[in-house]
């Protein structure tokens, strides 16, 4: 609920006279810069409706007589003035009755209460709505607004402080509310709580100031007083009122401390500047040297970037000179491997083929011996045939001709010389019986010498394949 307020002097409270249509103007809008919480209705009702009504019933009984005089005496004169006599009684009692029913009716504003009385004596109090006073002497004094919290300013000057300096004004912020109409009109009334609420502040704000020092009496704009509005409520609840919020928005010190607080707020605001200047250079300085860092770490991370790159270069020439170096490797090895692998199938190929040479000689010595051995016999059935005489031939020790071509030479000139044949048949003999003997065993021993000569050179050559093998560093079936 807004109310306005005395610039000077803070806000006054009263109560005002107004008819019923202007109940809502000053509920809410105050008289003259007062605020006005409870409202005196002017009643218009009166008793002027009992005129109609005593008419009406003169009107009734006039007619109710000139009716009787008609029947006794038969006066047409009363005959004709009966019936409009009646008619004009009848007309005032329903007018008279319209205007009793319109003349009761009350409407209480919503947030208000009307204080009902009867014979001047409070009755009770009527909530907002319509309401029908039909009894002539019920009325409603007050209008009371109970809802709307009413602000109001109190200040309070020279308040002296715990040193006993006087304050220039402390100014002191309230809202109120109506909790009892009745109690509110009966106890004290509007002009009256003016008087009592800003006695009142202006206590509990000299108490206040006397708890502060003077250079700290700023501290009280905006500081929590609660305990003064509950000091507020115990001594204003008897009157059916209650203090809903309160603060102290401003305090005015006297002027040689305003000056004071003046100088130190202009010292202040120099050490402010000063202390914001300060932080503006240390930031410039701070922002320089970060600047300065983000270029070093910049200029550094091209650097490490150019290093890397580098770096990945030299790894990358490395991996591509080893991966060359390792084709280059294999091929080699691949080469190796190969010719290993040739020289070995090679090695087998002429092993092989001195297998078979060794195996077509033993076949070839098979047959010498065979045809030796089919000679052997012949000779013994052809010396059987004969019937030889056993001789014994002796060789000299040491002498190698115990060989089985020496014997069967020996067998063939034994017939010859058994039978005393010519020397000169053992002379046709080239170079003699001895020097066939000779030459057959001669070439028994060449035969043999060459076989074994073969084998030599067969197990030579392939020692010495596998000898070249190991030492190239390949085995037999490596890859």
């Amino acid at each position: 609920m807004s109310r306005p307020m005395n610039g000077g002097s803070g806000s006054t409270i009263k109560e005002s006279l107004a008819s019923w249509s202007d109940l809502a103007g000053l509920l809410r809008g105050g008289d003259d810069g007062a605020i006005v919480p409870v409202v005196i209705p002017r009643d218009n009702r009166g008793l002027k409706w009992t005129v109609l009504v005593w008419f009406g019933l003169f009107a009734l009984f006039s007619a109710l007589m000139m009716a009787i005089n008609v029947a006794a005496t038969g006066a047409v004169t009363y005959a004709l003035l009966t019936v409009p006599t009646m008619l004009a009684g009848l007309l005032a009692i329903v007018v008279a009755g319209l205007w009793w029913w319109r003349s009761s009716i009350v409407e209480i504003e919503e947030g208000t209460h009307g204080v009902l009385t009867k014979y001047g004596a409070v009755v009770k109090a009527i909530e907002p709505g319509r309401h029908y006073l039909w009894h002539p002497w019920a009325r409603v004094d007050f209008v009371v607004d109970t809802r709307t919290e009413i602000p109001y300013t109190a200040p309070v000057v020279a308040c002296p402080t715990r040193e006993n300096v006087p304050l220039k004004s402390i100014e002191f912020f309230l809202k109120f509310r109506i909790i009892d109409p009745i109690r509110f009109v009966k106890m004290i009334g509007a002009s009256n709580f003016d008087l009592v609420l800003s006695s009142a502040v202006q206590d509990a704000i000299r108490q206040r100031s006397r708890q502060v020092n003077t250079e700290s009496a700023h501290d009280l704009r905006g500081s929590n007083v609660e305990d003064m509005r509950r000091l507020l409520n115990s001594q204003l609840e008897k009157y059916g009122v209650t203090i809903t919020g309160c603060n102290i928005p401003d305090v005015q010190l006297p002027n040689q401390y305003q000056q004071h607080l003046a100088t130190r707020e202009r010292v202040a605001k120099e050490l402010v500047a000063y202390e914001q200047e300060w932080e503006l250079t240390r930031k410039r300085r701070i922002d320089t040297l970060l600047m300065d860092i983000e270029r070093s770490k910049k200029t550094r991370d091209a650097k490490i970037v150019e290093v890397n790159a580098s770096l990945n270069k030299a790894r990358k020439d490395v991996a591509q000179m080893l991966q060359e170096q390792e084709t280059e490797a294999q091929r080699v090895r691949y080469e190796i491997e190969t010719k290993g692998r040739a020289d070995l199938v090679a090695a087998e190929n002429e092993a092989k083929a001195q297998q078979r040479l060794a195996t077509a000689y033993r076949d070839n010595r098979a047959v010498l011996e065979y045809e030796l051995a089919r000679r052997r016999l012949d000779v013994g059935s052809a010396l059987a045939g004969s019937a030889p005489r056993p001789v014994v031939v002796q060789t000299e020790p040491g002498s190698g001709d115990g060989s089985t071509l020496s014997t069967l030479l020996t067998a063939q000139l034994l017939p010859r010389v058994m039978d005393g044949a010519p020397r000169s048949s053992l002379d046709s003999v080239p170079g003699g019986g001895s020097e066939a003997f000779e030459a057959a065993r001669g070439s028994v021993a060449a035969a043999a010498g060459r076989q074994q000569r073969m084998s030599e050179e067969y197990q030579r050559r392939q020692q010495e394949a596998m000898n070249q093998q190991f030492e190239q560093g390949e085995g037999y079936g490596r890859r």
